[in-house]
């Protein structure tokens, strides 16, 4: 980027008219088309060519004209996307701010979208930009890479302060690969604070703020009795069946109405700060949200406080027999899939041990117990009272005039443990998508409003963080996770 001083003093509002222009002008929807155009699907093995391309032909030349110096790391596992790890050094005194996205997109699942919508070409309809990866995550660190361009434009090509980016390209498939290359490349990651966007806000019209996220363990249950199935008239009721046996053991986990039962996999409390900012918060209620069940779930807990701030175990998937065309016989098996989504204070390892034995004291000795394949996610969440958020706060309510909505962690899973733990760096999200974005389907959307906002509401949180006189007061690690 040429340093060229404007003509006008610079200003956190001139770089924020800046943000606005290049929306308005048509430049961000140009960027983000080309970068949607890259079928990046992760999921896909075929693939490797569009995630490394996606790296080395758009974000390379992308972050040189900022100034940054970009290196393409492989994965350290075997057929999975590489990972870019980029810098732009202005000061040894200044803050260090790391920015992390991910350029892989799940499937494109063509065919399946609305008439005349295409998942690699961006489609504007109204407010809504469809798109495949235009809310996850191709749009959300777009607008994070132009706020910055529109911050060094108006400062004369300066930040004020270090950056230091990463994206990966296998976010969608689990971010394998995403912890040991924290492990190994912990000093070129190094940095004061984790700057982010993925997930949804809690509402379009309301810029929020998370800092973590609940974790992700899913479990895979399954009985096995017999070899083949026998006629149910002949011996039913002689013969275990492992679909009934399966069902009361998941019964003795989780009641009827969503309650976890076994204490191991309940949290022990919601902290007192984590309380107070779910107090301030609303979910649900939007156009195409579904209705909540308010009788489902923890007792005595709000809706707001049952999906942030407490552990939930869904039923995912159940099978016995065949169940598209049943026949008259007892099964020889049954199996089923749950998932526990857990908030700090959770141990995974743990949950499965006390699984297993609380099924051996309950008579389900039969019921084997196991981790699935997928990658567990750690819970994380930063101290709502982290001088960090305050700060965040304070600027997105500035820049937008609204009071932004603080999660202390989102109800959904992301890495955010490779930033809080290997890292050991206070996180600071700030998502631009909406909750009915349709993100992992057919007619994925960005909303343009919410993009225009987010490029102002980023633009004033990285003028902010270049701001000489900014006193951000850094804790002791460790009160950072309560």
């Amino acid at each position: 980027m040429t340093s060229v001083r404007p003509p006008h003093p610079p200003s956190r509002d001139g770089a924020i008219a800046r943000a606005a222009a290049h929306f308005a002008s048509g430049a961000f929807l140009k960027d983000l088309d080309r970068r949607v155009a890259l079928r990046t699907e992760s999921q896909i093995t075929e693939r490797d060519r569009e995630l490394r391309g996606y790296l080395t032909d758009e974000m390379v030349p992308t972050l040189a004209a900022l100034g940054f110096a970009s290196s393409i790391v492989d994965n350290p596992v075997a057929g999975r996307g590489p990972f870019l790890i980029a810098e732009r050094r202005e000061g040894d005194n200044l803050p260090t701010a790391l920015i992390y996205g991910h350029g892989d997109v799940v499937r494109g699942h063509e065919g399946q979208w609305r008439d005349g919508l295409s998942p690699w070409t961006i489609t504007v309809d109204g407010e809504r930009w469809y798109g495949r990866g235009t809310a996850d995550n191709k749009g959300q660190h777009s607008i994070n890479i132009a706020a910055l361009a529109q911050v060094m434009a108006e400062r004369g090509g300066s930040l004020g302060f270090n950056a230091k980016i990463l994206i990966e390209m296998g976010e969608e498939a689990g971010s394998p690969g995403l912890r040991k290359i924290a492990e190994i490349h912990r000093e070129a990651l190094a940095a004061d604070v984790l700057i982010a966007s993925d997930g949804p806000r809690l509402s379009a019209e309301r810029p929020t703020i998370f800092l973590g996220s609940r974790g992700a363990l899913n479990i895979d249950l399954s009985v096995a009795l017999r070899v083949g199935a026998h006629h149910s008239g002949n011996w039913g009721g002689l013969l275990a069946n492992p679909g009934t046996i399966l069902a009361n053991a998941i019964a003795s986990l989780v009641d009827r109405r969503g309650c976890i039962l076994l204490d191991a996999l309940r949290p022990k409390e919601i902290p007192t700060a984590v309380k107070q900012a779910l107090a301030d918060v609303k979910v649900g209620g939007g156009p195409n949200d579904p209705q909540i069940d308010r009788d489902w779930g923890e007792p005595g807990l709000t809706p707001e406080e049952r999906v942030f701030g407490w552990n939930t175990l869904e039923v995912l998937a159940f099978e016995t027999g065949n169940p598209s065309a049943p026949v008259n016989a007892v099964p020889p098996s049954a199996k089923a899939t749950l998932q526990l989504r857990f908030v700090v204070g959770t141990d995974p390892v743990a949950a499965l041990e006390a699984i297993r034995a609380h099924f051996a004291r309950n008579d389900f000795a039969q019921v084997e117990v196991s981790a699935s394949r997928n990658e567990v996610f750690a819970a994380t969440r930063l101290d709502p009272t982290d001088p960090w958020v305050g700060w965040a706060l304070a600027s997105l309510a500035k820049t937008s005039g609204k009071k932004p909505a603080l999660l202390p962690n989102l109800g959904g899973s992301i890495p955010n443990d490779v930033f809080a733990e290997v890292l050991g760096l206070p996180t600071i999200w700030v998502p631009h998508s909406y909750p009915a974005c349709s993100q992992h389907a057919p007619d994925e959307h960005l909303l343009g409003p919410v993009a225009e906002e987010g490029l102002r509401i980023m633009a004033g949180l990285f003028w902010d963080l270049g701001e000489a006189d900014r006193m951000i007061v850094k804790p002791p690690q460790e009160t950072r996770r309560r």
